[in-house]
C-alpha cells in the first residue's frame, strides 16, 4: 500500500490527540507533549528501504531525553546505527494493514459481557466489560479519509482467551468501513500479530521504536 506510513502517522495523531505532523525529507516529525514521549520521528521508507545515514544523522541531532524515533526495520537492524543515550525496545513491532470492504460486526459476547461503542472528535472506541464491570477489552479507531488508523487495542490479562480482542477489532473495522474508509493501519506488537493475521491483517513491515533516554541514564 502507498503512504502506508503516512496513513498511519495522520491516524494516529488524530487517536492520541497530538500534534498535526510536520512533513520532513526522511519522513514525519510529531510532537506529542508528554514526559515519556515529548516527540517522534517517523521515518517513510520500509524494510531495506531505510536508509542508515538518515537514520544516524536524525538520531545524532535528537539531545533531548524523552524523544522517540519510529523506524521500520528490525530492532537488531537499527539497533546498530544508533550512538550512546538511545534505548532500543528489542522486540520488534509490525506495520500492518487490511482491506476493510465488507467489514462486519464481531461475534457474540460471552455471558454477562457488556460492549459499549462511542464516537468522539472522530476517534470512535469500543469497551468491553466484565460480568463485575471491570474492563476487560478495549481499542479505538480514527478513520481519516480513505485509511483508518486502530490503537491501544487492549485485553486485560484475566480475560484473554475468551474472543473478547476478536470482537473489538471486527465492532471497529465495522465502524471504520461505515465511516468510508476502505483500508485499516495499525503498529502492533509480537503478541497482537497473531490476533491480527487471525483477522486478515498482514505485515507491511518490522517496526523499531527507540528512546532517547541520555548518556548518563546508567
Amino acid at each position: 500500500m502507498d503512504g502506508v506510513v503516512e496513513a498511519w502517522v495522520t491516524g494516529w495523531v488524530v487517536s492520541r490527540g497530538a500534534a498535526p505532523p510536520e512533513r520532513e525529507p526522511w519522513g514525519f516529525t510529531v510532537d506529542v507533549g508528554q514526559l515519556a514521549q515529548v516527540s517522534r520521528h517517523v521515518f517513510e521508507s520500509l524494510g531495506d528501504g531505510v536508509d542508515e545515514q538518515l537514520v544516524r544523522k536524525v538520531a545524532d541531532g535528537v539531545t533531548g531525553t524523552g524523544v522517540w524515533l519510529k523506524v521500520f526495520q528490525d530492532p537488531e537492524v537499527v539497533g546498530g546505527w544508533l550512538g550512546e543515550g538511545w534505548w532500543v525496545d528489542p522486540e520488534p513491532g509490525y506495520l500492518m494493514t487490511v482491506p476493510l470492504a465488507g467489514a462486519e460486526g464481531g461475534p457474540t459476547l460471552p455471558e454477562g459481557y457488556r460492549k459499549r461503542v462511542w464516537s468522539v472528535g472522530g476517534v470512535t472506541r469500543v469497551l468491553v466489560a466484565a460480568p463485575d464491570g471491570s474492563l476487560a477489552a478495549r481499542g479505538q479507531t480514527a478513520p481519516t479519509g480513505a485509511t483508518a488508523v486502530f490503537d491501544q487495542i487492549e485485553t486485560a490479562p484475566a480475560h484473554r482467551r475468551l474472543g473478547l480482542g476478536s470482537v473489538v477489532m471486527r465492532t471497529l473495522q465495522a465502524a471504520a468501513a461505515t465511516a468510508g474508509a476502505d483500508t485499516g493501519v495499525l503498529a502492533g506488537t509480537p503478541a497482537g500479530r497473531a490476533l491480527y493475521e487471525s483477522l486478515g491483517w498482514h505485515v507491511a513491515a518490522p517496526l523499531t521504536s527507540a528512546k532517547f533516554v541520555g548518556p548518563d541514564a546508567g
